[in-house]
């Protein structure tokens, strides 16, 4: 056997040992340690006015993340666009939290859970929860979504930060937490936000819509503006909205069916055509502003209102500022011709600000609005697409000599953006082309549309084709086959032409949004 060693610190090593002390690392975590208890002992006994009765019910409000939830379907409801997307940026920052901290941070760290005995009883939760105290989770989801928001939206995220606070001061509160595990959580929140912006870019971060500034009449208080709102499709508060920013601006209001005559009288004496309504109610004003030379001020009031979004128009104030400071840009318009009354006998002529289509879009269209009388509208949108899709009779058309069974021909006025996390969108209207995509005929039609729907510009695939072109030409379709622009349904002839009005139409629109 090998002798035994002596393993005693000489004393040379005791003295050096204590010259240096005790190593950092412990000193200071048992320093943050004893930071974190006072603080929390502190918080424990300091007495806050009407929490009592507040903050439990908020801290159990916000259990798997329903406090959110609720708050997100409210700002959903509010109908802006903005505050759509600040909700659906803040609960899917607050998925990517909660995942996080349920995965990583709690197994990572298995800190207990404070002890009560300094808490008041009446301030603990009645169901005391199980998991390991760091980090706080509820505080990671309430920081997720309050950053998500104000990402998107710095006045809605100033609405919500107080309540995330809120949410988050109630677990140190209600004795369930250490300040730390609260800090921490509340950091990864904000981290998730972020992660989450990198991965989908807020709208402040896409490129500014790419359309060549041009002049416009100034028009202080509206003093020459006429607009017509349609009132199937406006608010009576946008009517007083316009009233309030422009009140030398004369306001006609009338139904869908009247608005076509209704636009040609304002337009016959008026410096500047406003429109209150949606993407149907704006093309109809485009063919009248164009006609008469007309700039056009555009007042999204519709359902989607792709065109004034994709414009940076998403609050009529946008507007009203640039018809005073006459603000305006020049857009491409799409039009489409087509001989309805059949070969060599004249063709009638249509714009589209947005998109045109044959095949199943306007079946579809078509079809929802047979059904939506007899069982509404949600459920019409599910009856006609069982309907159309269970077809087996694609279109037949001829596209460049060579004639082809397509479920769907789609024409944008505009290159749309490659959808996938975001969603499509025009960045230059004012680029000359248009984007055109097909979809092949054959089985599984909604495969092949679902596909096509995913795919992106200038692709290609057995199912589908898109190109960038400045003109098309379809001919051999069947007379009477529908045609949609703009959300509008008609009848094609045989022949339908398509081109594009470069930089045809002025609209006013602010320098700076």
């Amino acid at each position: 056997m090998s002798p035994d060693v002596d393993l005693t610190p000489s004393p040379a090593a005791r003295i050096a040992e204590s010259l240096r002390g005790p190593r950092p690392g412990p000193v200071l975590r048992d320093r943050l340690t004893a930071l974190d208890m006072t603080v929390f002992k502190a918080a424990a006994a300091h007495r806050w006015p009407g929490a009592e009765q507040v903050l439990p019910r908020l801290s159990r409000a916000a259990n798997h993340g329903m406090l959110w939830c609720a708050v997100g379907a409210a700002l959903a409801a509010t109908g802006s666009p903005r505050a759509r997307r600040a909700a659906v940026r803040g609960l899917a920052s607050l998925a990517l939290a909660s995942a996080t901290v349920n995965t990583v941070g709690k197994r990572s760290v298995r800190r207990a859970r404070p002890i009560l005995d300094t808490v008041p009883l009446v301030r603990q939760l009645k169901r005391q929860p199980v998991t390991t105290s760091f980090p706080s989770g509820h505080a990671a989801s309430a920081a997720a979504f309050a950053t998500g928001v104000a990402l998107e939206s710095r006045g809605w995220g100033a609405v919500v930060a107080p309540l995330a606070a809120s949410v988050a001061a109630s677990r140190v509160y209600t004795g369930v937490h250490y300040p730390s595990d609260v800090l921490a959580g509340a950091a990864l929140g904000a981290g998730a936000a972020l992660a989450v912006r990198g991965l989908v870019p807020t709208r402040s971060q896409l490129p500014a819509p790419g359309q060549p500034m041009v002049g416009a009449p100034e028009l202080p208080r509206g003093a020459g503006l006429i607009v017509v709102v349609n009132t199937g499709a406006g608010s009576p508060d946008r009517v007083r909205s316009l009233k309030d920013a422009l009140p030398e601006a004369e306001v006609v209001e009338c139904e869908g069916e009247a608005l076509p005559g209704e636009l040609e009288k304002a337009a016959s004496r008026a410096r500047a055509l406003g429109v209150s309504g949606g993407d149907g109610s704006l093309s109809t004003a485009a063919t009248v502003a164009l006609r008469h030379g007309l700039p056009l001020a555009v007042l999204p009031g519709g359902t989607l209102n792709h065109f004034a979004y994709d414009l940076g128009i998403e609050d009529p104030r946008d507007t009203y500022r640039a018809v005073e400071r006459g603000e305006a840009v020049s857009v491409d318009v799409g039009r489409f011709r087509t001989d309805c009354r059949g070969e060599g006998e004249g063709m009638t002529e249509g714009i589209f600000l947005n998109t045109f289509s044959l095949g199943v879009y306007p079946e579809l269209v078509r079809e929802r609005e047979r059904w939506s009388g007899k069982v509404g509208g949600r459920l019409a949108d599910v009856v006609a697409a069982l309907h159309v899709l269970r077809r087996d009779h694609p279109l037949h058309a001829d596209i460049g000599g060579h004639r082809e069974p397509m479920w769907l021909l789609f024409a944008g006025n505009g290159i749309y953006s490659r959808p996938g996390l975001t969603a499509g969108r025009r960045i230059d209207m004012a680029d000359g082309l248009l984007d055109v995509r097909t979809v092949h005929g054959g089985r599984l039609p909604g495969v092949r549309l679902l596909g096509a729907a995913l795919a992106g510009p200038l692709s290609r695939s057995p199912f589908h084709a898109a190109e960038r072109l400045k003109r098309l030409r379809v001919e051999g379709i069947e007379p009477g086959t529908p045609l949609a622009h703009d959300g509008e349904i008609s009848e094609a002839g045989s022949t339908v032409e398509l081109d594009v009005l470069h930089e045809a139409l002025t609209v006013y629109r602010p320098l700076v949004i």
